[in-house]
């Protein structure tokens, strides 16, 4: 079965690096087949047998072991990749500012309130919709400036959380495709 690991808050400013080309190579060891990786911000395709949470925690060990980090990650099953597409809530964003558009998973499903309790924080034209568990974000003045900080996210959701722009989102449904 394919799979999508998503890794938080790797190759950023310089901190947690792990590069993607070593980490490949690691990855053998879980005896996962068919490893792609996509950009340096961890974003993991790959074929294997087994559940998603037992590959969040085996990705997170190799990492503490190989790379001596602390990476929380994210496992989707590839099947459930084109329904987070599909259900993308603000396609004119996704289209004229796909940069800014952010596909948000979590370790747990959000808390039901998750969207609405965010939306309460949030400020220059920021949009959230929470989707099965999906939260998208359309930051409208750039995500650069934003309150709606990992943190604050990670508490209000009710577990970690990774983003990933429209553009990586796309590109990452090619490479389940190929």
């Amino acid at each position: 079965m394919k799979f999508i690991a998503l890794l938080r808050g790797i190759n950023v400013s310089g901190k947690n690096k792990v590069p993607m080309a070593e980490l490949r190579a690691h990855i053998a060891e879980l005896g996962w087949a068919d490893v792609q990786t996509y950009i340096q911000s961890g974003n993991v395709v790959f074929r294997a047998k087994g559940a998603a949470g037992v590959h969040e925690s085996d990705l997170e060990a190799l990492i503490a072991r190989k790379f001596g980090l602390s990476i929380p990650v994210i496992v989707r099953r590839a099947a459930d990749w084109p329904a987070y597409v599909g259900g993308n809530p603000f396609p004119v964003a996704a289209e004229q500012e796909p940069n800014r558009l952010m596909l948000c998973l979590s370790k747990a499903k959000p808390r039901l309130d998750a969207a609405e309790t965010l939306r309460e924080k949030a400020r220059d034209g920021e949009s959230l919709k929470l989707v099965g568990d999906a939260l998208w974000i359309h930051y409208a003045a750039g995500a650069g400036a934003t309150k709606l900080s990992p943190a604050l996210l990670d508490r209000l959701v009710g577990s970690t959380v990774t983003g990933r722009n429209w553009r990586t989102v796309q590109k990452l449904q090619e490479m389940l495709a190929e």
